[in-house]
């Protein structure tokens, strides 16, 4: 089930927090439940995933996107992630959470979240890639800018993220039915 009791804590706790200019860093904390837990008795990957929201969701609205979205009536949507496993969270253990968002391209923005344990290592990380969809379509991420009436940073998107957004073009799609 979708913590919503906890997205609605990170909403409370964050709704007056100061804003972030728009590659700015969000920081949070949490805790793994013994509900996040998978039959290995550790952070079920899968809730990972969806932990990540209650980071990225603060995030937008902490940078302005939330505003413009809800302002022209737009939607965001993960389109794709990529995930690295690292070290085990297990359960009544803390983490750190960062999310930024690291720009964007022609359709997607991607932004980069990470957690780390409370030894300062880094247990995951995952690099989303974000749509944002109105009724006609996809919205170009600038026009996404554009609306929050803000002045876009310069930004080049880091190499290995450049080379995963290459991949991701030549992925066939839809895939082969087996």
């Amino acid at each position: 089930m979708y913590p919503f009791f906890r997205m609605a804590k990170e909403k409370a706790r964050y709704r007056n927090a100061r804003p972030l200019p728009l590659l700015g860093v969000h920081k949070s904390s949490h805790i793994c439940w013994p509900w996040d837990l998978d039959p290995w008795i550790e952070l079920n990957n899968g809730r990972t995933l969806t932990l990540f929201d209650l980071g990225r969701i603060p995030l937008f609205s902490r940078i302005g996107i939330k505003a413009a979205l809800r302002r022209e009536g737009w939607r965001m949507t993960v389109a794709g992630v990529t995930v690295r496993y690292r070290h085990r969270i297990e359960v009544f253990h803390k983490v750190a959470m960062q999310s930024r968002l690291l720009g964007w391209d022609g359709r997607f923005f991607y932004v980069d979240q990470s957690m780390w344990n409370q030894k300062g290592a880094c247990t995951t990380q995952a690099i989303y890639r974000i749509a944002t969809t109105g009724g006609n379509g996809i919205i170009a991420p600038e026009k996404v800018v554009a609306a929050m009436d803000t002045t876009p940073p310069g930004f080049t998107l880091p190499d290995w993220v450049q080379a995963w957004i290459d991949a991701e073009n030549q992925r066939n799609w839809p895939p082969e039915r087996l």
